[in-house]
């Protein structure tokens, strides 16, 4: 699932700025790795593997068998609870059926079936509803908000807000309220630390609405964040409607992929390692 390019960002103009982006490089190679090592250890541990080699490749296998990425079985690993080592599969009573329709992505006459393409598609709708050509896409993961898709952001703006936790930023708001939430400048705005507020300036971001993405129950899976490069007033009934049905429509879809690709892998992964045990 390969990534929007960045926007280069401006070569650091001294040592301040230097040291700033290696402690979030730092972070995030930490909370990056985190997630996979709790998967290896787990692993490891209960199917008394013979190292966390031996971990790493039967994760990093699986993941590309389905089409995952690492760090999206390493937290389905990490978040289910582990099956006795005699089950036939890690999870049971997988749903049947093809993935939820999405007809607020269907714009174009195609239809969107891996991950990857739907979090593409839903990004371009969201910033064609929103009129704007910045924006990101995130997914919950170990409790964060961890960036999964962008466009016509900076590096500087992708890396600071590569993990995302609760109480700096707008998309973090929307998440603990479960509703969107419009910044219409984000100079004035009391929502962001400092830190936060001054890198989205930096990206060219005056103004931004975050959509969450929502499973049926309410629970939030993801975040779609759109920027504008100046002050927005509310967004019209109409397009709040849209990006309501949008978030709607995408939440349902991750929960399928979550309770069945994902579960695929999870179950491949278990009979692999069972056999080592």
């Amino acid at each position: 699932m390969a990534e929007y390019p960045n926007t280069p960002a401006p070569p650091p103009t001294d040592a301040a700025e230097a040291e700033e982006q290696r402690i979030l490089d730092e972070r995030n190679r930490r909370l990056a790795r985190a997630g996979v090592a709790r998967a290896e250890e787990l692993l490891l541990t209960y199917y008394q593997l013979s190292s966390r080699e031996e971990s790493f490749e039967l994760l990093r296998d699986t993941s590309q068998r389905f089409n995952l990425k690492l760090h999206t079985l390493a937290a389905a690993v990490v978040r289910l609870p582990v099956p006795e080592a005699t089950a036939p599969r890690w999870v049971t009573g997988r749903p049947h059926g093809g993935p939820p329709p999405l007809p607020a992505l269907r714009t174009d006459g195609t239809r969107p079936e891996s991950q990857g393409a739907v979090l593409d598609a839903a990004l371009r709708r969201t910033l064609r509803i929103t009129d704007t050509r910045m924006g990101n896409v995130q997914l919950v993961e170990n409790r964060l908000l961890r960036m999964v898709r962008h466009t016509g952001l900076n590096r500087r703006f992708t890396d600071y807000f590569t993990f995302v936790d609760s109480g700096t930023t707008s998309c973090a708001q929307a998440a603990e309220e479960v509703r969107q939430v419009t910044v219409k400048d984000v100079r004035s705005c009391d929502t962001f630390d400092e830190g936060s507020r001054r890198t989205i300036l930096q990206a060219g971001s005056r103004a931004c609405h975050s959509v969450p993405l929502v499973s049926p129950k309410g629970a939030v899976i993801g975040m779609i964040s759109a920027h504008h490069e100046h002050p927005l007033h509310e967004l019209a009934p109409a397009q709040l409607a849209a990006l309501e049905q949008l978030g709607g429509e995408v939440g349902r879809w991750l929960l399928w992929h979550d309770n069945t690709v994902v579960v695929d892998a999870l179950n491949h992964l278990h009979v692999r390692a069972a056999r080592r045990h």
